[in-house]
């Protein structure tokens, strides 16, 4: 046996200096052939292309398809598929898959081969990563680009942490529909509306069943409709209910909360803290800034602060980010924080990895295109706020089209949800007549009376289900969206 190992290790002399443990392999292949179960710990992480030595991979291929069927993977069994391999001929034919059983103390040790195995791997990997860097940093007979070559370090560097050696993506029906069902248990085991991370309305999560992994929702609307308030509601919910969840010991998978990173192009970190200090201490943000608060809101706020102190949402301001380097810091906060929900506000302030005058709606269509990546990449909901036209301001009913999507059609069609955030009482106010004019201020007071502190999400977009409307409550003091007690028409169909 040892005979035929320095054969095997001396088989390719071009790879001598890579990380390696051939006898870990052999002994691994032989324990799994002793005793199949020790197939059930490691089938999961281990594949054929971790093994350094490509007939051990084969072989280990061979007892997996065997154990698929439900037979017995042994040298006997194992023999008609591996025994015209021209490897294994010139270690002297299936003779060699008994020798690979002849040592039964590597039954003790197989999982500790199997993670070592695993761990080689990735180091080769990483070995790979490392010297294709050092290629491309030293050839300058091209272009030079950099920043597009830590882009691309950055990409392969993920790969590697999370394991993935160039198959993962390649999923059998087998495991999709496996993943499908998993994720209709965790909707019903969250009392049947919820298989995605909780939205923290209820009424939204009834109509789009959560945030769902690698989905890109769109969320637009005009200037001073709640966009950003309804984005940052919706990033402390997810950020607090992995708090409450995680405390009750619930296991992660079954978590309906997320680690949360919210990239602000617009307003600075402290700005957004201080919407939501706002939200849980129920002082308004104009008070806190203007510093109009009593003692006793100044303790609810040092409450709300503390309270806060451990909440898992992760705050990048940093301005004029492009759709490159927001994907490479998205990925480190993943790597380092594992986080599972990524906000952007807003998608027009990104700016493209393209030439100084590229065209603005191919720019755009790059950027969308870009964030549907990084929520597939990363396997996260990613929730993009958009601006609209001003083509709504013209219309006598104010609320959102598709069509009103500013500046590319491609946002429409890379994401797999558009919400619409409307507020009627918005435009109503506007309209205040003079109060001499008593008809007319009567009918429009009595009109604003109703209409008050009330929104709506339009889902104009589903690939999940169907498109509606939700009513909604909208405190402005707090910047707050809450449900409505009595949502007559949350399930009203759109057009």
């Amino acid at each position: 046996m040892a005979e035929t190992m320095r054969v095997l290790q001396a088989a390719d002399p071009a790879r001598p200096e890579l990380p390696r443990n051939v006898e870990a392999e052999a002994a691994l292949l032989g324990a799994l052939m002793i005793d199949n179960r020790i197939a059930e710990d490691v089938q999961m992480k281990l594949h054929a292309e971790h093994f350094f030595e490509p007939l051990h991979g084969r072989i280990y291929d061979a007892i997996m398809k065997l154990l698929e069927r439900n037979m017995i993977a042994n040298p006997v069994t194992l023999k008609p598929l591996v025994e015209n391999d021209p490897a294994l001929k010139e270690l002297g034919g299936p003779a060699y898959l008994a020798q690979l059983t002849g040592n039964g103390a590597a039954l003790i040790g197989a999982r500790d081969f199997a993670s070592q195995i695993y761990d080689l791997a990735l180091l080769r990997e990483l070995v790979g990563v490392g010297r294709e860097l050092v290629e491309k940093a030293l050839d300058t007979s091209e272009d030079v680009d950099p920043r597009g070559q830590i882009e691309a370090a950055e990409v392969a560097l993920y790969k590697v942490s999370e394991g993935d050696v160039e198959t993962g993506s390649v999923k059998s029906f087998l495991q999709a529909s496996t993943m499908a069902v998993q994720i209709a248990e965790r909707a019903l085991n969250s009392g049947g509306h919820l298989s995605g991370i909780t939205t923290g309305i209820n009424s939204l999560n009834a109509k789009i069943g959560g945030l769902h992994n690698s989905d890109l929702m769109i969320l637009a609307g005009r200037p001073g409709m709640g966009k950003t308030s309804l984005a940052t509601n919706i990033a402390y919910n997810a950020a607090s209910r992995w708090v409450r969840d995680d405390a009750d010991g619930i296991d992660a998978a079954k978590n309906m909360g997320a680690r949360t990173a919210f990239f602000s192009l617009e307003m600075s970190a402290d700005q957004l803290a201080t919407r939501v200090l706002a939200e849980q201490s129920g002082i308004s943000g104009e008070a806190l800034r203007m510093g109009r608060i009593s003692r006793q809101d100044f303790q609810n706020l040092s409450r709300a602060a503390r309270e806060l102190q451990e909440l898992p949402l992760y705050i990048d301001d940093t301005p004029g980010l492009t759709i490159a380097a927001l994907r490479t810091r998205a990925r480190r906060l993943k790597r380092r924080h594992n986080i599972g929900f990524i906000v952007v506000d807003y998608l027009q302030l990104l700016q493209g990895t393209g030439k100084g005058g590229e065209n603005r709606v191919q720019e755009i269509s790059e950027i969308s295109r870009g964030l549907k990546t990084l929520a597939k990449e990363l396997h996260v909901p990613v929730l993009a706020l958009s601006q609209l036209s001003r083509a709504v301001e013209q219309r006598e009913d104010k609320r959102p089209q598709l069509s009103d999507l500013r500046e590319s059609g491609s946002i429409e069609q890379d994401a797999d949800m558009v919400w619409f955030v409307f507020r009627e009482d918005y435009y109503e106010a506007a309209k205040e007549p003079k109060p001499d004019d008593e008809a007319a201020y009567s009918a429009w007071k009595e009109n604003m009376e109703k209409i008050y502190g009330l929104a709506e999400v339009i889902v104009a977009k589903q690939r999940h289900g169907s498109t509606g409307r939700i009513r909604m409550k909208f405190d402005a003091k707090i910047t707050r969206f809450s449900d409505l007690a009595d949502d007559a028409y949350a399930d009203m169909s759109y057009e």
